[in-house]
């Protein structure tokens, strides 16, 4: 009989395949046929590396039938965003730019998975140099959401979030800059962590901002989130911002005792429709989560209102400054005509403005040219100068919060996931991070878990933030509440 390798957290069947019940390759085999099942629909994938995701497996079987020792990943099948390193596989960012693009090394987070046992079974998809919030700005197709097709799954990490719950992979890695994994995890039904800043290494991360970006995992559960978090973080050498810090321990980060946790939460958030009407779910979670917890504080932020702008001024000036390596000239795709439009210098010109207007997408041109108008000389004090004072006020006020509280909970989204192709204005689609970008702002861990479903049978997710350093809070409480409900046990038809 088939093991329900859907159906049981990653912690669980790791722990069956080091026994010897289940074997590495059949997970590894099951996922790949989800893979070849559903992604010509879903499109999570970019690229699958079947053959050594296999090979891979039949080895982790080999050394547990011999008793050789193996790692707490044994077996587990993993995937990674595109905008992470992977030695000889593709990883492209989802841009025509670095379309043939195969890095000559792993990302620190991917060698820290094998050194684990882990399968690394392929590539996903996401949002053009992880600048979206829906996975529709690829250049190689958008993603669709496996609870509804006709829905975006979130973004910029959606294709990590769709394959998890899909059951193509039994976890996957993402990256977030503003929101990138905790937004497709509530759109998608799965649980999803974004670390504190630091935690968790960048090395092998094709930069966006990078004082924003962090690398975390997306997973079933807090159970696993906590198991690949320990696995994945700690201090790099190729990575000085990378902050040294305890070892961190799956058991660590899941026995603080929740009952004693002050929580915290903004009535804003539900004034006036903020949240709108499909976050009612998360409303009612916020006061289940008090009432198992030490008490509840309402909180009051002066800066609600202008976090997205702050955000993305931050945001676009630094993905300005990181896209500029992408010319045609050092690593990436060149898109350039044979034409002679004159001398040395035109031909030169002409080649950049070709290069980067092919080989970059419409959403990823207006954010560069976004950042590099807020970094002229004419608006530089203007933009990007008060936008950092104004980061440094909200980090202030979210780490003076965390003197009365212990987690802040709140949406993750203000409403459900759109349709593919529906026309959105754009103000609009960027005020969508407005519940997450505070963390990246002000590099706090924030995790989100399922809570609830819409009318319209639609996965909602809620929002836990810390203080610096605090994932063993969150983690502790998200499998507090995972043993209260079912909702992160549901899974798409």
């Amino acid at each position: 009989m088939m093991a329900d390798f859907a159906g049981r957290t990653l912690v669980d069947l790791s722990g069956d395949v080091r026994s010897g019940k289940i074997l590495a390759a059949d997970w590894v085999r099951f996922c790949l046929a989800r893979i070849a099942e559903s992604n010509d629909t879903l499109t999570a994938f970019l690229a699958v590396d079947d053959q050594a995701a296999i090979q891979n497996a039949e080895a982790v079987d080999a050394r547990i039938r011999r008793g050789d020792k193996v790692g707490p990943l044994a077996g587990v099948p993993v995937a990674i965003k595109d905008n992470i390193s992977t030695a000889g596989i593709l990883t492209t960012c989802a841009s025509r730019m670095l379309e043939r693009y195969r890095p000559a090394f792993d990302a620190t987070v991917v060698e820290r998975l094998k050194a684990a046992d882990a399968i690394v079974l392929g590539k996903t998809n996401m949002d053009e140099f992880a600048m979206g919030s829906t996975s529709s700005s690829s250049a190689f197709g958008p993603v669709r959401n496996p609870w509804d097709r006709e829905r975006t799954p979130g973004g910029s990490s959606g294709g990590s979030a769709a394959a998890v719950a899909a059951g193509m992979a039994a976890a996957a890695i993402g990256s977030d800059t503003g929101g990138s994994i905790r937004q497709p995890a509530a759109w998608c039904g799965i649980s999803g962590i974004k670390p504190t800043w630091g935690r968790v290494s960048r090395h092998g991360l094709v930069a966006y901002a990078n004082s924003l970006d962090q690398i975390g995992p997306m997973a079933r559960s807090a159970g696993d989130l906590a198991t690949i978090l320990s696995m994945i973080s700690g201090s790099d050498q190729h990575d000085a911002t990378c902050q040294q810090k305890p070892e961190l321990v799956p058991s660590g980060l899941l026995n603080v005792n929740t009952r004693e946790l002050r929580i915290g939460w903004l009535p804003s958030q539900f004034e006036n429709g903020a949240a709108g009407d499909a976050n009612l779910p998360v409303r009612k979670a916020i006061d289940e989560i008090g009432g198992e917890c030490r008490g509840m504080v309402e909180l009051h932020s002066r800066y609600q209102s202008v976090l997205c702008g702050v955000y993305y001024i931050i945001a676009m000036s630094q993905a300005s400054s990181n896209l500029g390596r992408f010319d045609g000239v050092r690593f990436t795709a060149r898109f350039a005509d044979n034409a002679d439009p004159g001398d040395a210098s035109d031909q030169l010109d002409a080649m950049y403005r070709q290069t980067r207007g092919t080989g970059f997408g419409r959403e990823v041109r207006r954010r560069i040219l976004l950042g590099t108008f807020a970094l002229s000389a004419g608006a530089y004090d203007q933009f990007f100068s008060q936008a950092s004072k104004v980061r440094r006020l909200v980090r202030d006020e979210l780490l003076d919060m965390f003197r009365d509280v212990d987690v802040i909970l709140s949406p993750v989204t203000v409403g459900p996931p759109p349709k593919l192709g529906e026309k959105v204005d754009r103000l609009r689609s960027y005020r969508a991070d407005s519940f997450t970008v505070a963390a990246n702002l002000a590099g706090l861990p924030a995790m989100s878990v399922p809570c609830g479903m819409t009318d319209e049978g639609l996965p909602v997710g809620i929002q836990m933030i810390a203080a610096p350093w605090r994932e063993d809070l969150l983690l502790s409480l998200g499998q507090r509440w995972q043993q209260m409900t079912d909702w992160h046990l549901r899974r798409p038809s």
